[in-house]
């Protein structure tokens, strides 16, 4: 967490810090929220040490890159600077530059929205006991991996911090949201992930499944999409070519995300007290997973030279 001029720190979650202008008394009241992306990697509800270099700026990257290709769905963003006459004045902090973007506060859903395009994590453990992911039947005889027939919605009630979220059904969403805006949460979040997977798999790569986060505008009362959007630390995203010639789960699967470190965390720690710190080569790795994944999709080159 950094001391920035002009803004203060109102809250910290696992990956990510917000600001308010000085002068605002917290979140309800300030006209704009500063939201600073950290090198801080979380897994099993942990943050862990150390974190990945560089993974703020590549993230935050890739979310405003989203942002621009999902233009038919409102968003929470604002303009970063503005006019003092003929100057243009940056309104985020050269400290945090790169790393952080400029957002209108919102009242946020306490919904987790997910979707899931791929059979894979916690839903396929599920699908082998029940035959089902969170309470949706699913045809027999998927395979870890295997594509769904079509996207479904599974949606997580975000829990206070310190708590552990939990999947929900659609009539707990009702019940928490009234039924037209779980209606359209759901609506919202299939629309932007079979957006997104079009999108990616064009350029070669496979959404598995993501997580989004909406609210409400304070103003008009639009449901607006929100947070980190088809990020490395949302969303599992997959090699295409690899997925297609892959003889095993975990080769077709090669993936640009975070599941590296989760698969080093779930053979070197019983998730009993403190996680141990995660070794060089994993962070290097996952590193450069996450700046592949950039380059593939936005065509640029985000290495240093």
């Amino acid at each position: 967490m950094s001391e920035l001029p002009d803004w203060s720190h109102v809250y910290s979650g696992k990956v990510r810090d917000l600001y308010v202008p000085t002068g605002a008394s917290g979140l309800d009241d300030a006209d704009a929220v500063l939201v600073v992306a950290s090198d801080r990697v979380s897994a099993f509800d942990h943050v862990l040490e150390p974190g990945i270099p560089g993974k703020g700026e590549l993230l935050t990257t890739l979310s405003l890159w989203w942002f621009d290709q999902l233009d038919d769905v409102p968003n929470h963003l604002v303009p970063d600077h503005v006019l003092d006459g003929e100057r243009v004045v940056e309104r985020i902090p050269a400290e945090v530059a790169g790393r952080s973007m400029l957002v209108k506060p919102l009242d946020m859903f306490p919904i987790e929205a997910v979707v899931r395009g791929y059979l894979t994590g916690s839903g396929w453990a599920e699908y082998r006991e029940s035959g089902s992911v969170c309470g949706i039947p699913l045809p027999t005889g998927l395979g870890n991996g295997d594509r769904l027939p079509e996207p479904i919605y599974t949606p997580a009630w975000k829990a206070p911090l310190g708590q552990h979220d939990e999947n929900i059904s659609f009539e707990r969403t009702v019940e928490l949201v009234g039924p037209d805006i779980a209606d359209e949460l759901r609506r919202l979040a299939l629309h932007v992930y079979r957006r997104g997977a079009e999108i990616a798999e064009a350029r070669g790569v496979i959404i598995a499944d993501t997580k989004f986060e909406f609210g409400a505008d304070r103003v008009t009362g639009e449901i607006t999409l929100a947070d980190e959007v088809l990020t490395s630390d949302s969303s599992r995203y997959w090699d295409a070519e690899a997925y297609r010639e892959g003889r095993t789960p975990e080769e077709r699967m090669a993936s640009f995300d975070k599941q590296i470190v989760r698969d080093w965390l779930a053979a070197n720690w019983d998730k009993t007290g403190e996680p141990p710190a995660l070794p060089a080569e994993i962070v290097e790795r996952t590193a450069d997973r996450y700046r592949e994944l950039l380059d593939r999709l936005t065509g640029s080159d985000s290495r240093e030279d």
